[in-house]
Formats: structure tokens, C-alpha cells, sequence
């Protein structure tokens, strides 16, 4: 992970990790960072995390709505 690219994350925290609160904002960025690098890589990898494949056999067409 570069140096810039976690100084450019830290700097533009967005409002709710802000409000989060932390002492140490580039930490705060590395967290963030590796957490997504970690969900590009893998996506099932976050805690949390389902995911859920259906065929196209298993949708709902208009006709079958609920309502």
C-alpha cells in the first residue's frame, strides 16, 4: 500500500468515519484501505459478507409479482 495513496484516504475521510472519531486518521486510512483492497480481491472475504447466486430460472417475471 503506498504512502500517498493512504495520506490522499486520510485526508478525505468521509463524514461518518469521522464521526467516528479517531486519534491517529492515517491508521483510521490504512484500516479502510486493506479492508477494501481485501473485498476487490475477495468478495465473500468481509465479515458479514453473503452472497447470493440464483439462476435465471429462479427469478420473478412481472406475472408472478407479489402484489
Amino acid at each position: 500500500m503506498s504512502d500517498d495513496r493512504v495520506r490522499r484516504r486520510a485526508v478525505d475521510l468521509l463524514p461518518e468515519e469521522r464521526a467516528a472519531g479517531s486519534a491517529d486518521p492515517r491508521a483510521q486510512a490504512e484500516a479502510i484501505l486493506a479492508e477494501s483492497d481485501e473485498r476487490e480481491e475477495d468478495p465473500g472475504a468481509a465479515p458479514s459478507t453473503f452472497l447470493e447466486h440464483r439462476a435465471s430460472g429462479q427469478t420473478v417475471t412481472p406475472a408472478d409479482g407479489t402484489r
